[in-house]
């Protein structure tokens, strides 16, 4: 089941709110959005087949860790954005930050980043899979600079209660988000620097994400 469609457009300046439906045979269809400020807009749908491959993905990492608990976050993020860009590829001409993306069909900014984020995060809630987090409201920062402003998604961690940031937008679409205290992200700390480089690998495969075998 691949139903698709495309909404009105208009360009946002800051996320929009989650909009999807799960069935219960598990297909999820879901608004996603791109092109910068969410000027384009796109309702698809994701198989139980395309959920349960993503449940197997999430449980690569399956200890109780912080660490692991935020990798199988970071997993869940990822295999949403594939699965988004497998029934629309323009997703993949989505790049790291927006530096070299301008004018192509498929890029993302902050805002389209965060809305997309958070509606996965909302799903991964709603289907089991984020069961250690809360799912918040996007973030800004700079939020009165034209060229500094920027969003990202929130979840906070039942366990103490310290809100994360999830951005997606320093990798380009498919790849897995950083993730690092909201604090810390506000003060514009870098999640591929100390000493949430840990955090934040890319390895090869999947179970090198995890600290536990």
């Amino acid at each position: 089941m691949t139903d698709f469609l495309v909404e009105a457009q208009h360009s946002v300046s800051h996320p929009l709110p989650p909009k999807y439906v799960i069935a219960p045979n598990g297909t999820v269809k879901l608004r996603i959005c791109f092109n910068w400020s969410c000027s384009r807009r796109e309702i698809m749908t994701f198989t139980p087949d395309d959920m349960a491959r993503l449940k197997r993905s999430i449980a690569t990492c399956s200890g109780k860790s912080l660490h692991d608990r935020l990798q199988r976050v970071r997993i869940g993020i990822q295999q949403m954005e594939l699965l988004a860009q497998k029934y629309q590829p323009l997703l993949g001409n989505d790049l790291a930050i927006n530096d070299f993306e301008t004018g192509l069909d498929g890029r993302m900014d902050c805002v389209d980043n965060s809305s997309n984020t958070t509606t996965y995060l909302s799903i991964l809630r709603d289907i089991g899979e984020l069961n250690e987090w809360t799912v918040s409201t996007p973030r800004v920062r700079n939020r009165l600079s034209l060229t500094a402003v920027h969003w990202t998604a929130v979840i906070i961690d039942k366990e103490s209660g310290i809100p994360w940031s999830v951005d997606s937008w320093y990798r380009p679409n498919g790849h897995l988000p950083m993730v690092m205290p909201l604090q810390s992200w506000i003060e514009e700390k870098k999640g591929w620097e100390p000493p949430f480089k840990d955090l934040n690998p890319t390895p090869l495969f999947t179970h090198e994400l995890c600290h536990t075998p």
